[in-house]
C-alpha cells in the first residue's frame, strides 16, 4: 500500500471578531481590547480573638474560601490567634452559577483541622466595583462557630465583583490556578517587569608607570584584565618590555543599573602559558564612574594601584604597585543592543537627553489560545499550564498560568509607549514547569510553544488588529504547529507631525554612524546585555527564567542553519526578480517579439530622448500609478511567519538536526564528516561565484593598466575619438542612435557576442597568478 499523506496543517493568520471592548460599550476605559470579564475578590486582611485549642492550647489559623467547587486556601500561621495574611483571591465569575460565597476559619494542629468559625455571602448581594472608582475598603466581621451561636472572633475582610482593570488582579490567587498551592501560587500570577538600564562601560586603557615587577631578572610581559561580575576582559601584551608599558586599547562592558558588582583593574604579568601574575589592581565603584549623556569628550586619569602583601600567616599590608592610566566612563550615547537589529523594539539612546519625542501608544490584548498540544504527563493524561510573555521596549509583561488548560483564556491587556514606529512587538507561549511545590522540577526549563512578532511600521493607526496566530515551533524533528493565539493590537498615533518626521530620521543614535563600533564589538555586547538581562529577571517574583529571555531575545538567530541559507537566497531572488522580468520584457521588446509592441515602446523611446525632461516626472508618475493601482490590494492583516518562506516544511532532518546542534559540535564521526563535506562543497561554489566577479572586476581595471599593451592602447584611441565625437554630436542623438542598435530588427543582428563582450573578455585578469 502507498503511504499515507501527513494531514495538511493550516499555518495561516486568521481575522477574528471577539467581543471586546473597543467595540462596544464597557465598564471599564482601560479594557478596550479584550473581553471583559467578571471576577469576585476576596481580599483576606487578618483576624483577632480566635481560640485555642482545648487539646494542644495553640492555634493555627488558616482561611479556607468555597464557591461552588472552587476552593482556595491561605497560607497556615503556627501559635497565633490574631494572624495577618493580606492575601487576595479572586473566582471568575462566569464559572459560578448562584450559590453563596463560604469562608472558614480552621486550625491546621487539629487531625481534621477543626472549623473555628465560618461567615458566608450571598453573591447576589455582593457590591461591584470597577475602575476608576476607590478601592473596597475591608470590614470586620463576626465569625460564628460550626453551630452559628457562638461568637468565635473576628475577621477583617473586602469582597466585591471587579474584572482584569482592577489593582487587585495581577497579585490576587486565581480560580484557574486551583491545583496549585503553597509557595508555587506565586508563579502563576501576572507581572510587569522593567529591563535595568544598560550603559556601555568602556575603559580605554592608555599606559602604566612605576610598576614592581615579579621577577627583576626578566622583562615584564604587562596586560590590563578587566572584571565585572563574572564576565573578564583582557588587553593585548603590551610591546614595551619595561615597568611602564603602553596598550591605547579599549575593552567595553554591558553594566546594568542600579550597579551591584564594581570593577576590578589588574595590571598582570604574564610569566608563562598558565602562570599569571598580578602587580597591582584597583577596585573601582561604578556609581563614581562618570556618565556620558552627551556626545561630548570624556577626560582621562590616573589611578592608583594597590597590591597586597603578606606578613605573617594572617596579616596583610598594602602597598604601592604603581599607576595606571585610562579613561573610564559609562557611555550613554549610544544604544545597547539586547536584540537583533531588525527585531529591536527600542532604538533610543541610553541617556534620557538623546531620547525622541512620544509618537504614540501600543495596546495589546492577549485574548486566549486554542488547541495547544499537551507538554507534559499528569495522573496518567497530558496537560499544558500555559502563561504568555510580551516584550517591547523596557517593559516585558507576563499573564497569569492557567493551569491544566488547552484552550486558556486569559483576557489581559497591557500598554507601551512608542518612540519609533520600526519596532516590533514580541508575544511568546511557554509552559510553566515550576508549579511543583518547592519548586522540585528536576531542573526542567519552560518549553516555548511558539512566538510572534509583529512591526508597528505595518499597522494602520487608530485601527484595531483581531487575529488568531499559529504558534510554531521548529524542532530537530520538524515544524510542528503548538496551537493559536488570539490577539488584539492597536497603535494609536497622538502626533502625526512626529510620527511622519521619524521616517527622516536615522535609525539609531547619532554616534552610532560618526564613531561606530564593529561588528564583533556588538555581536559581543549584545551577548552580555542578554546574559544580564536573565540574572536580573530571573531574580524577579514570579521570576523570567534564562531560556525565556533568551527565546524572546533570539540569542540564537546567528547560528549557522542551512534551511536559513536557502531562504535567504530565496529572498534575494526574489526582490531581483521584477528586474529580471523587465530584462526579459525588453529582450522580447528589441527581438520583435511583437512588432507593434516594439514600435510603440520605440516610439516613446524617440519622444523622451528628444524631450529629456519628461524623463524624469515619467519616472515618478509610474510609481505613483502603480502604489495607486496597488493600493485596493493592500495587505489587511499584520504580516506572521511564513512557513514556505523559511523553508521549515521542507527542510530536511540532517539539516534541522544540524541548525540545533550546540557549539562547539557536540557531532562526532560520519554525521561531522558529512556535514564538513556537504559545507565544503557549498563554500567551493561560492569561493567560485567570488571568483568569477573579481575576474571581471580586475579585467574592468586592465583596461588602462597596460597588462595587455594592445589592448589599452585600442581601448585609449577609443576614448579619445569618442571624446571628440560625444564633444561635437548631441548627446540626445547619440542615445538615439544606442537605442536604435539595440532594438534593430531581427535580420540585422547577428548571434554572437557583441564586439564590447569580446574585448572585455579577452583582457587578463589576476586568475594567472593564482596558485
Amino acid at each position: 500500500m502507498p503511504p499515507k499523506e501527513k494531514p495538511r496543517v493550516d499555518y495561516t493568520l486568521k481575522a477574528t471578531s471577539p467581543d471586546i471592548g473597543g467595540r462596544k460599550a464597557t465598564g471599564s476605559d482601560k479594557l478596550t481590547l479584550v473581553e471583559q470579564r467578571q471576577f469576585i475578590y476576596v481580599r483576606i486582611v487578618r483576624a483577632i480573638g480566635l481560640p485555642m485549642n482545648n487539646i494542644s492550647g495553640t492555634c493555627n489559623p488558616f482561611v479556607e474560601l468555597k464557591i461552588g467547587n472552587y476552593k482556595g486556601i491561605t497560607r497556615c500561621f503556627e501559635q497565633t490567634s490574631n494572624p495577618e495574611w493580606n492575601e487576595v483571591y479572586a473566582f471568575t465569575g462566569d464559572q459560578i452559577l448562584g450559590g453563596r460565597l463560604e469562608i472558614l476559619v480552621r486550625d491546621k494542629e487539629s487531625a481534621i483541622n477543626e472549623i473555628i468559625g465560618h461567615l458566608s455571602f450571598d453573591l447576589g448581594h455582593i457590591p461591584t466595583r470597577f475602575p476608576p472608582g476607590s478601592p473596597m475598603a475591608p470590614q470586620w466581621y463576626k465569625l460564628e462557630d460550626r453551630n452559628g451561636v457562638k461568637i468565635v472572633g473576628e475577621l477583617m475582610l473586602a469582597v466585591w465583583i471587579g474584572n482584569q482593570a482592577d489593582d487587585a488582579f495581577p497579585v490576587a490567587w486565581h480560580s484557574d490556578a486551583a491545583a496549585v498551592s503553597g509557595k508555587s501560587v506565586t508563579k502563576t500570577c501576572s507581572n510587569v517587569y522593567l529591563s535595568p538600564v544598560l550603559w556601555y562601560l568602556r575603559i580605554q586603557v592608555i599606559a602604566a608607570q612605576d610598576l614592581a615587577p615579579a621577577d627583576r631578572n626578566r622583562k615584564p610581559e604587562a596586560y590590563v584584565k578587566a572584571v565585572l561580575g563574572n564576565l573578564v576582559l583582557r588587553t593585548k601584551v603590551s610591546k614595551d618590555m619595561n615597568l611602564n608599558p603602553t596598550w591605547n586599547e579599549e575593552v567595553m562592558f554591558v553594566a546594568a543599573e542600579p550597579f551591584d558588582d564594581p570593577l576590578v583593574l589588574s595590571v598582570e604579568d604574564k610569566m608563562g602559558a598558565d602562570k599569571d601574575v598580578c602587580l597591582g589592581r584597583s577596585v573601582i565603584p561604578l556609581h563614581q564612574v562618570e556618565k556620558r549623556l552627551l556626545p561630548q569628550p570624556i577626560g582621562d586619569q590616573w589611578i592608583t594601584l594597590q597590591k597586597h602583601v603578606a606578613e605573617g600567616e594572617e596579616k596583610t599590608e598594602v602597598k604601592f604597585a604603581g599607576r595606571l592610566h585610562l579613561r573610564i566612563f559609562l557611555d550613554g550615547v549610544y544604544h545597547v543592543f539586547d536584540e537583533p537589529t531588525y527585531y529591536c523594539s527600542d532604538l533610543r539612546a541610553t541617556s534620557p537627553k538623546l531620547w525622541p519625542e512620544k509618537i504614540g501608544v501600543l495596546e495589546l490584548g492577549i485574548l486566549k489560545a486554542e488547541g495547544l498540544l499537551p507538554t507534559m504527563s499528569k495522573d496518567g493524561r497530558g496537560t499544558t499550564d500555559a502563561y504568555c510573555v510580551a516584550k517591547y521596549g523596557q517593559k516585558w509583561v507576563r499573564t497569569r498560568t492557567i493551569v491544566d488548560s488547552f484552550a486558556p483564556k486569559w483576557n489581559e491587556q497591557y500598554y507601551w509607549d512608542v518612540y519609533d514606529p520600526y519596532t516590533v512587538v514580541t508575544i511568546g507561549v511557554f509552559h510553566n514547569y515550576h508549579l511543583q511545590e518547592g519548586d522540585k522540577n528536576g531542573g526542567k526549563r519552560d518549553p516555548r510553544l511558539g512566538k510572534v512578532r509583529i512591526r508597528l511600521s505595518t499597522l494602520e493607526t487608530g485601527r484595531i488588529y483581531t487575529h488568531s496566530y499559529p504558534l510554531i515551533v521548529l524542532q530537530p524533528d520538524g515544524l510542528k504547529k503548538m496551537g493559536e493565539l488570539h490577539l488584539a493590537v492597536k497603535f494609536s498615533c497622538s502626533n502625526w507631525i512626529d510620527l511622519l518626521h521619524t521616517y527622516s530620521q536615522p535609525l539609531l543614535p547619532m554616534m552610532h554612524y560618526l564613531k561606530p563600533l564593529s561588528v564583533y564589538q556588538l555581536d559581543s555586547l549584545r551577548h552580555q546585555a542578554t546574559y544580564t538581562l536573565s540574572l536580573r529577571l530571573g531574580r524577579a517574583d514570579p521570576p523570567l527564567s534564562r531560556e525565556v529571555v533568551e527565546y524572546m531575545l533570539d540569542t540564537g538567530v546567528n547560528r549557522w542553519s542551512l534551511r536559513r541559507g536557502k531562504a535567504n537566497c530565496d529572498r534575494v531572488m526574489a526582490c531581483l526578480s521584477g528586474i529580471v522580468f523587465i530584462w526579459r520584457q525588453f529582450d522580447q521588446i528589441r527581438h520583435w517579439k511583437n512588432s507593434a509592441v516594439t514600435i510603440l515602446i520605440y516610439s516613446l523611446f524617440v519622444a523622451m530622448v528628444m524631450s529629456p525632461k519628461l524623463i524624469l516626472p515619467a519616472f515618478f508618475l509610474a510609481f505613483f500609478v502603480l502604489g495607486v493601482w496597488r493600493f485596493p490590494k493592500r495587505p489587511r492583516h499584520p504580516p506572521h511567519m511564513d512557513t514556505k518562506l523559511s523553508h521549515a516544511e521542507t527542510a530536511l532532518h540532517d539539516e534541522l538536526d544540524e541548525e540545533f546542534d550546540t557549539f562547539p559540535t557536540s557531532k562526532q564521526g560520519e554525521a561531522l564528516k558529512t556535514r564538513y563535506d556537504r559545507l565544503r562543497g557549498i563554500a567551493g561554489r561560492l569561493m567560485i561565484m567570488i571568483g568569477d566577479l573579481a575576474t571581471q572586476l580586475e579585467r574592468i581595471h586592465a583596461l588602462v593598466s597596460w597588462r595587455d599593451p594592445r589592448a589599452t592602447a585600442m581601448f585609449l584611441i577609443f576614448c579619445l575619438i569618442a571624446c571628440i565625437l560625444v564633444h561635437k554630436v548631441q548627446f540626445k542623438y547619440l542615445v538615439l542612435v544606442t537605442l536604435t542598435y539595440a532594438m534593430r530588427p531581427p535580420r540585422l543582428r547577428v548571434g554572437i557576442p557583441s564586439i564590447p563582450q569580446s574585448f572585455l573578455r579577452r583582457l587578463p585578469a589576476k586568475t594567472d597568478s593564482m596558485l
